[in-house]
């Protein structure tokens, strides 16, 4: 049976769930036909760790946040991620690091490196893909691997592969979704009867909205997952930038509760549209929605993209978009796509 060897580029909550995944129930990637062996980690706070032979992942699980992978045999307190990433004996990279919206790094670099030296990459990071997908989906093909991404969008719900492969033979004209959790989650609170301010306090106490939620409350998250959407499911060829964005923040409880009066639900929506020039158009923005909208419907923290199509109308899937478990299952998704990449190689 085949086995990948991995390295975590970056242990923190998606990683670590991976790793919880693989010690805990090796027997699911055994039924998919290869198993999977942890030989490098790196991090910010622990530092780099590569072991050849696999790293037993309940002692690293184990450890307490402030310690260090210094002591360990091929322990470091440094995370040398080029020099892991480059020459660890990993076949697939993992990368989950904290990332620049602006900039993608580092994943970015973490991707490069990694395909640059022939090593699939499977990650959650928006930021490479929303920057720079084609150039990155380009440097893998060059060199024989590939780059893969599901997480980027829906987190454990995967709407990129769903729409390639199951929606063939349909002409997608549209995508709009709810992409951010949090935003969708305040707005239903404000339905409730809190203000503005007191529902982001209620999605931060419960672990919702991080301390300064500007990027999800603002649509910067979102203006990313759409123009990820955008080239890839519409052909478009779309910078963050040109993605017009205005957020939830000046939604008012009077807002909601007119909306409300009129059966309406104001939500956040992303969305990419094809004109009939061909040019594709993108948005994030605050809609009433009228109930008999596919997504006027999708409540509390949950996801939902609706595509528009030409045979079936609006085909519309929901799911979580966020979550360390949820989102590791999209790392699982990826490094199956890998595996399939590899048997159509004719690798194994």
């Amino acid at each position: 049976m085949k086995t990948y060897n991995l390295a975590l580029i970056g242990f923190g909550g998606v990683n670590r769930a991976l790793a919880q995944l693989i010690a805990d129930d090796p027997s699911r990637f055994a039924a998919l036909g290869f198993e999977l062996r942890v030989v490098a980690i790196t991090d910010l706070a622990f530092g780099s760790l590569v072991q050849g032979g696999g790293i037993n992942l309940a002692d690293v699980l184990s450890m307490p946040r402030g310690s260090s992978f210094e002591g360990l045999a091929g322990g470091s307190s440094d995370p040398r991620n080029e020099q892991v990433i480059k020459d660890s004996p990993a076949d697939i990279i993992v990368e989950a690091t904290f990332t620049s919206p602006v900039d993608g790094e580092p994943a970015v670099s973490h991707v490069r490196w990694a395909l640059g030296t022939g090593k699939h990459v499977v990650t959650t990071n928006k930021g490479p893909v929303a920057l720079f997908g084609r150039e990155l989906t380009d440097l893998a093909r060059r060199n024989g691997v590939t780059f893969e991404y599901e997480g980027a969008v829906m987190s454990g719900t995967p709407v990129i592969r769903l729409a390639k492969k199951l929606l063939g033979g349909l002409e997608l004209s549209a995508v709009q979704g709810i992409l951010n959790g949090t935003s969708n989650y305040v707005l239903g609170r404000m339905e409730n009867g809190l203000t503005l301010d007191k529902a982001i306090a209620e999605a931060q106490a419960l672990g919702y909205a991080e301390a300064d939620p500007t990027a999800d409350l603002g649509g910067s998250d979102v203006r990313l997952k759409v123009a990820i959407l955008a080239n890839e499911l519409l052909g478009a060829n779309l910078q963050p930038t040109e993605v017009e964005t205005t957020g939830i923040q000046g939604i008012s409880s009077d807002d909601v509760a007119d909306a409300l009066a009129h059966g309406k639900h104001w939500k956040l929506i992303g969305e990419a549209r094809r004109d009939s020039d061909g040019r594709v158009a993108a948005s994030v923005r605050p809609v009433a929605l009228t109930a008999d909208h596919p997504l006027a419907g999708i409540t509390g923290a949950t996801n939902a993209v609706s595509f528009s199509t030409d045979l079936l109308g609006a085909y519309t899937v929901s799911g979580p978009g966020a979550g360390r478990v949820e989102t590791a299952y999209a790392l699982i998704s990826d490094i199956i796509a890998v595996d399939q990449f590899e048997k159509v190689a004719n690798r194994v």
